[in-house]
């Protein structure tokens, strides 16, 4: 016979669902709001604004889809969308020929800068105007501790 789960506590259980409603309701206000506003999902704006982070604008789609949180197969659709708008394009990578890194254009920029502070407005509104300074650093804390297993080997 099995090991005794190792069930949650009401206090946890509380807090795991809080947890689950905030992701879910987070994740689809601000991607409505994305739409709305610049006609980019949330996932494509996350995927541009990953890109903007790299030097020359670049990163492999391999890596890309661990930032997205994305099987490489459904980051391949979305960025071949985001190729046909004009917003990136693929490249084999230099350093490793096997590899295709995805390539944010100006055109992609100049959309991710359009879309951005509508956006940030959005996620200051949800996130940190409710909270107090204490309230932040602490919410920083707590998801940097769980950042470590949610990554793993990535």
């Amino acid at each position: 016979m099995g090991k005794e789960p190792r069930w949650l506590t009401a206090d946890e259980l509380e807090t795991w669902k809080t947890l689950q409603l905030v992701m879910a309701l987070l994740t689809g206000e601000l991607g409505e709001q994305l739409q709305r506003d610049s006609s980019l999902s949330f996932l494509e704006y996350y995927v541009l604004a990953g890109l903007s982070d790299q030097p020359d604008h670049t990163m492999r789609l391999s890596r890309l889809a661990i930032l997205a949180n994305s099987e490489l197969s459904r980051l391949s659709h979305l960025i071949r969308r985001l190729e046909n708008r004009g917003l990136v394009r693929r490249e084999p990578d230099p350093d490793d020929g096997r590899f295709t890194n995805a390539i944010l254009t100006p055109d992609g920029y100049a959309e991710l800068v359009k879309a951005a502070p509508g956006h940030v407005e959005r996620v200051r509104k949800l996130v940190f105007d409710p909270l107090t300074e204490t309230d932040r650093r602490a919410l920083h804390r707590a998801m940097t501790k769980l950042l470590p297993g949610l990554l793993g080997d990535c």
